[in-house]
C-alpha cells in the first residue's frame, strides 16, 4: 500500500527520485499515466495490469467509458527505476500535469500521484476543508 507525502525535485532530465518506501511496489517497473485533477498516476506493474484487465471487460458502447480509456491508456508509459530509484516522467505527462521543479508525490493506496507542488497545495487546501466538513458517507461502507 502506498502512503504518505514526499517532496522530491524534478531534475534537468525530467527525472525524480521515487520515495524509498515505494520501491517494493515499483521494483517490477512503474506505469505512469494521466491522472485526474491534472496529476500523474503511478501504478505498479501488478496494479496496472489488474486495472487494464478490468477495463478490457467494460463495455465499449458508452462514449464516456471509451473517452476515459482513450485518455487513460494513450497517456500511459512504462518506466523502470534506475539504481538510484530515479524514473523519467515523459514530456507529455510533465506538460499535462504542469510539472516544474517543485513536486509533491503522494501515496494514494493502490497508486502514487505526482503533482506540481503549487497545484497540490491549492487542491489540498480545498479538499482538506471538504474533508473536515464531511457529514455523510462518501465511500460506501467505509466512511
Amino acid at each position: 500500500m502506498l502512503l504518505g507525502t514526499f517532496v522530491p525535485k524534478l531534475d534537468e532530465k525530467g527525472r525524480i527520485i521515487l520515495p524509498a518506501k515505494f520501491m517494493g511496489d515499483f521494483e517490477g517497473g512503474v506505469f505512469m499515466t494521466r491522472g485526474q485533477e491534472h496529476c500523474v498516476y503511478l501504478f505498479s506493474r501488478r496494479e496496472f495490469e489488474a486495472l487494464h484487465e478490468r477495463a478490457r471487460q467494460a463495455s465499449v458502447t458508452g462514449k464516456k467509458g471509451r473517452d476515459f480509456l482513450r485518455m487513460f491508456l494513450s497517456g500511459a508509459s512504462e518506466e523502470v527505476p534506475d539504481k538510484q530509484h530515479r524514473v523519467t516522467i515523459p514530456p507529455m505527462l510533465r506538460d499535462y500535469a504542469g510539472l516544474d521543479r517543485e513536486l509533491t508525490v503522494i501515496g494514494a493506496g493502490n497508486r502514487a500521484e505526482i503533482w506540481d507542488t503549487a497545484a497540490w497545495n491549492e487542491y489540498y487546501a480545498q479538499a482538506e476543508a471538504d474533508f473536515a466538513d464531511t457529514d455523510e458517507e462518501v465511500i460506501a461502507g467505509i466512511f
